[in-house]
């Protein structure tokens, strides 16, 4: 579980979201902390406080987290980027997975140019031994959602695309060509 419920007394960040008293039992306690009233917020923003109920109460409770903390993530990239949410981190990292594949590309083909080059002017070498192959991964089972990555800049893909400084979610989007939602830079 994300927390031990109600440390100290505190309301949930769901139920002081909602204005509303926490009880023991409470659904969202374990999930949303009282220290992550973003977390809440977002969530409820998106996909509201009586869908998140409903969806909770019909998974298994080993479930629930996982579920909690997709949530939290997609609301948080939709916040980010309301068109395209987190499609729109996907096609950013796929871009730059093909850039980088483009770049490996030219050096493997500077080196192949190179290897030849030195074995016509008599130095020995083999081409084959000088161009990096890469080798194609095996197939395996996605990495188990926990540790869990939380929203609060642990989040390897979350936390490399840059935020402004203007609110606590910036609308610099890194998918956007380094311009924010008004076309400014």
């Amino acid at each position: 579980m994300a927390s031990s419920s109600n440390s100290y007394n505190s309301p949930c960040a769901a139920c002081k979201f909602l204005r509303r008293k926490c009880m023991p039992g409470c659904i969202f306690a374990p999930y949303f902390p009282p220290e992550e009233p973003h977390k809440f917020a977002n969530v409820h923003k998106i996909f509201g406080a009586s869908n998140v109920t409903k969806l909770l109460n019909e998974l298994l409770p080993h479930q629930r987290e996982d579920a909690v903390n997709s949530l939290a993530y997609e609301a948080e990239a939709r916040v980010r980027d309301p068109v395209y949410g987190c499609v729109g981190a996907i096609s950013y990292l796929q871009r730059q997975v093909h850039r980088l594949q483009k770049e490996l590309d030219a050096a493997n083909a500077d080196l192949a140019h190179y290897g030849l080059s030195t074995s016509a002017a008599g130095t020995p070498g083999n081409v084959v031994d000088l161009v990096f192959q890469p080798q194609p991964l095996p197939p395996q089972q996605p990495p188990p959602l926990n540790p869990v990555y939380r929203l609060s800049g642990a989040n390897p893909v979350m936390s490399q695309m840059p935020r402004s400084t203007g609110g606590s979610y910036g609308t610099f989007l890194p998918w956007n060509n380094g311009h924010d939602q008004q076309g400014n830079m």
